[in-house]
């Protein structure tokens, strides 16, 4: 791991765990400000998945949702599975933008003035998340690793029919 990994993903993370503790020890608050979320998210997602335990309860869902964060950015910050702590943080993160931030709702100028700064914070964690997600570390990721097989083997199939074809001209030439 480079010197830039090892201090990047603690300090991506640590936003994460402050803010999952923060919503553990405060659910009652975020579950009110989540409620709008959650009462459009969960029937999406209890029809894309029917038949799943997915809870209705704002605040379940925001201690779930910290829970996630706190475990991710652990894992995130330690290097331990950062592509998937990435993405499960950057998945976290939308929800909690969404149900934290609305500008759109504010009436105060002020207010609406700082939601929209936090929100536009919480975007721009969401591209440095984004591209952790993606981040292999200099090492060919699963895609690539894939084609390139793909290729050896077609270049190997080439080779061996070039073979078969050269070993059946000589074998033709010895009978004849």
């Amino acid at each position: 791991m480079t010197i830039t990994r090892l201090l990047a993903r603690p300090m991506l993370a640590s936003i994460f765990v402050v803010g999952g503790v923060n919503a553990l020890r405060n659910t009652e608050g975020h579950a009110a400000k989540a409620k709008p979320v959650t009462d459009r998210v969960v029937p999406l997602a209890q029809r894309a998945v029917p038949g799943a335990p997915i809870p209705t309860d704002a605040a379940t869902l925001v201690r779930i949702n910290a829970g996630a964060q706190i475990l991710a950015a652990a894992a995130l910050a330690t290097g331990r599975a950062p592509r998937l702590s990435a993405t499960v943080l950057a998945a976290s993160l939308v929800p909690t933008t969404l149900a934290g931030h609305r500008f759109w709702e504010e009436t105060d100028p002020q207010a609406t003035t700082m939601q929209r700064l936090q929100f536009a914070k919480n975007t721009s964690i969401l591209g440095g998340l984004l591209l952790a997600g993606v981040d292999t570390e200099g090492k060919p990721g699963l895609a690539w690793r894939a084609r390139r097989a793909a290729k050896d083997v077609r270049r190997e199939a080439k080779q061996v029919a070039k073979d078969a074809r050269r070993e059946a001209k000589l074998a033709r030439a010895h009978l004849g």
